[in-house]
């Protein structure tokens, strides 16, 4: 087989079963905005607040790295962080940049920037109305809950990794199946430490209720990682998680991703999900198995308490 060049954007067909996503105007083929955006005053604010507020949540809940790379990025200084700034400090240790997109973008473009260590980051930031809930990332889901584990090398592989794991997903049309393992893993997954369970996922840290229910509830299953599986595993994009998945560590993360043939996976799969977000499995390592009380009260639904 040819040699992938991942420099090269990888294409996506109408043939592929994806979301179509309309381009803003003046835009090139990799969406990216020339500049980060100025932002004003209240802006400003509500970066601030969001800091605060998660920092004082995520002691004792976040993982070391993540403190560690918000360390070395300084992103307490205050304001939403100058990307300029960030991306000397990033580059320099993982060879990571952060680059401006208006918007979620489309799979491909997203995998294309991964695979060569950009991670597209939105060009704005939520109203002071929404600072509980955002239907699309903006920059301080993207740079306060991904960024600062892009400094630890294990991890930043991992991430490389999945952009580059896109390339197949797309020529087997099961972007989906890829996609839950991100939702999984880099948005909303668990990782051991010698303290307990720690979070490592965006979705998470970025998320004041997240960050208490997926340690603490009853209601979720926290179960490890098995690569299968999870690519298996359907998911909610606008509740709590049913379901966590843990890794021992981002060495194990990337080992488990990087040996394992995509192509079985994909060659051995449906169109659809073979497990409910809140399923557990015989063959599933089940540190906490939930009572799902949240999601069968109807959750965000129904103004359920989250227990």
């Amino acid at each position: 087989m040819k040699p992938i060049d991942y420099t090269v954007m990888p294409c996506s067909s109408s043939d592929v079963f994806a979301a179509k996503l309309q381009k803003p105007a003046g835009l090139g083929d990799d969406w990216l905005e020339p500049t980060q955006r100025h932002y004003n005053v209240e802006e400003h604010r509500v970066w601030d607040h969001l800091y605060k507020r998660q920092m004082d949540i995520l002691k004792g809940r976040a993982c070391d790295q993540f403190f560690s790379g918000l360390k070395q990025l300084d992103f307490d200084a205050g304001g939403v962080p100058d990307f300029n700034k960030s991306n000397e400090i990033l580059k320099s240790i993982t060879g990571w940049t952060i680059v401006p997109v208006p918007m979620l973008i489309p799979d491909h473009v997203f995998f294309y920037h991964l695979a060569n260590r950009r991670f597209p980051t939105g060009n704005f930031i939520r109203k002071p109305d929404q600072l509980d809930y955002i239907e699309e990332p903006d920059v301080f889901h993207d740079a306060f809950g991904h960024v600062p584990l892009l400094t630890d090398p294990a991890f930043a592989h991992y991430m490389e990794a999945y952009g580059k794991a896109g390339w197949k997903a797309i020529q087997y049309n099961h972007l989906k199946a890829l996609s839950a393992l991100y939702w999984y893993t880099v948005e909303f997954g668990l990782i051991n430490s010698e303290a307990g369970l720690r979070i490592y996922g965006a979705g998470i840290l970025s998320s004041a209720e997240e960050s208490v229910f997926a340690l603490e509830a009853k209601s979720p299953n926290r179960i490890h990682l098995n690569v299968d599986r999870v690519m298996r595993t359907d998911y909610k994009i606008d509740d709590l998680q049913q379901s966590y998945f843990v890794i021992d560590s981002f060495e194990e993360l990337f080992k488990l991703t990087e040996e394992r043939p995509f192509d079985n996976i994909y060659q051995n799969i449906g169109a659809s999900f073979q497990y409910a977000p809140s399923a557990t499995l015989d063959t599933d390592h089940i540190y906490t198995r939930g009572t799902q009380e949240y999601a069968l009260r109807g959750g965000h639904a129904s103004d359920a308490n989250p227990v």
